[in-house]
């Protein structure tokens, strides 16, 4: 499994690459997001990798962010959503927005997407808004309010409680008690929660 490659750029074109490491070109395909900054050819370059076998065939796709790849590795996820066409949704809007989407439920914006239709997006919403939130609260830094109140989301969520349940308790956790603290916030909303259930 190829996670990365560190190399000299030897060709690019929108949507295509070739990174050559050790004497061996390695074809990747690449978001458009990705393509418009990389380095000039000759110049080296480091891409984060996601490797797919199929069919025999070993395909490579690069990305220069993390954020970019993981969005990548959970579209094609979901069901109707191959590679391709993760790669054109990747293209078509920045990473930044189409968490923002997703989160919001925005699928007009994710309809506007080339290949994406009212269904499809409806869908990307369903099965990526709590992942995407998931991961967009553990990589909060530096630690604050609106972050520990992600990350108590993050865990009441994989405790199985309910999006919206999860949210209003843990409003009523830090309106009542003021929680300073994420151990102290989850406590009083699990004592919240375990009332109301």
């Amino acid at each position: 499994m190829i996670s990365q490659l560190r190399g000299k750029l030897i060709a690019k074109s929108p949507g295509e690459v070739v990174v050559e490491v050790n004497g061996v070109g390695y074809g990747l395909q690449v978001p458009l997001s990705t393509f418009y900054d990389l380095p000039d050819v000759g110049e080296e370059v480091r891409l984060l990798v996601h490797t797919q076998l199929k069919d025999e065939s070993l395909c490579l796709f690069g990305f220069l962010t993390q954020r970019e790849k993981e969005l990548f590795r959970l579209m094609i996820g979901v069901s109707g959503i191959g590679p391709r066409l993760a790669l054109t949704v990747l293209s078509g809007i920045s990473a930044e927005e189409l968490e923002r989407a997703l989160l919001e439920g925005d699928v007009l914006s994710l309809s506007s997407i080339p290949g994406i239709g009212r269904k499809t997006a409806e869908r990307m919403v369903v099965e990526l808004r709590d992942r995407v939130a998931e991961t967009r609260g553990r990589e909060r830094m530096p630690y604050g309010g609106e972050e520990m109140m992600r990350d108590a989301l993050s865990a009441l969520m994989n405790l199985g409680y309910n999006r919206s349940v999860a949210e209003r308790a843990l409003r009523q956790a830090k309106m009542e008690k003021g929680a300073s603290s994420l151990e102290e916030l989850l406590r009083e909303s699990l004592r919240i929660l375990a009332k109301t259930t």
